[in-house]
C-alpha cells in the first residue's frame, strides 16, 4: 500500500492508464524532476509501449538547471527557492518545450501536449533556502488547457518521500489525461 493509501497494483495501473490514454489522443508526455531524480521517468517508461506517448524528461537536480533548462523565471528561484508553487508550475510548462519533438510528417518541433514536474525537500534536513521541512512536495501538471501545482506533505524517510511524490505525481497525470479525454 502506498503512502496516499493506493495499493501497488493501482500505482501500476495508473501509469498504465495515463500512457494508454495518452498514446489513444496523439499526446506527447513529458516529466521535469528535481527531488525525484529520474524516478517519474521510470515509472512510465516501465510500462509497455511507454514510447507512443512518452517523449523524455529533464532531471534539474540543480536550482540552476530550472532556469537554463526549463525556463523557470530566476528571479522567482531567487526569491522563493526551488519548493514553490510557482516554480512547479514553470518547471511543468518549461518541459514541455524542453521536450518538443516534431510531429508524424512534421519538420518542425512541437511541444509535449502534458508536462509534469516535481520540487520539493526528500530530506532529511530542511530546505536550505527556505527552510520548508522533509515531505514537502510541489508537483506541477501543463497541458495546453491549463497549468498548476498541488501542494503535497509527505512523511517518512528520504526514499519514501521520493516514491510517495511519484505515485501522486503519477495518479495525478492519469487524472488529467482522463479529463482530456473527456473533453
Amino acid at each position: 500500500m502506498s503512502e496516499l493509501g493506493v495499493s501497488d497494483d493501482a500505482y501500476r495501473a495508473a501509469a498504465a492508464a495515463a500512457i494508454e490514454w495518452a498514446a489513444s489522443r496523439g499526446l506527447r508526455i513529458a516529466t521535469a524532476e528535481s527531488l525525484t531524480g529520474g524516478l517519474l521517468a521510470d515509472a512510465l517508461v516501465t510500462v509497455p509501449g511507454a514510447s507512443r506517448s512518452f517523449s523524455g524528461g529533464v532531471v534539474a537536480y540543480d536550482t540552476a538547471l530550472k532556469h537554463s533548462m526549463l525556463g523557470v523565471d530566476a528571479d522567482r528561484l531567487r526569491e522563493t527557492g526551488p519548493v514553490d508553487e510557482e516554480v512547479a508550475r514553470q518547471m511543468a510548462a518549461g518541459v514541455r518545450a524542453a521536450c518538443a519533438l516534431p510531429g508524424e510528417g512534421e519538420e518542425d518541433p512541437r511541444p509535449a501536449e502534458l508536462g509534469i514536474a516535481t520540487t520539493g525537500v526528500a530530506g532529511p534536513d530542511p530546505d536550505p533556502q527556505t527552510g520548508e521541512p522533509a515531505g514537502t512536495v510541489w508537483i506541477g501538471l501543463s497541458s495546453e488547457a491549463r497549468t498548476f501545482a498541488r501542494l503535497f506533505h509527505f512523511s517518512g524517510d528520504r526514499d519514501e518521500i521520493r516514491e510517495a511524490s511519484v505515485r501522486a505525481a503519477v495518479e495525478l497525470l492519469a487524472a488529467e489525461v482522463s479529463a482530456l479525454l473527456d473533453s
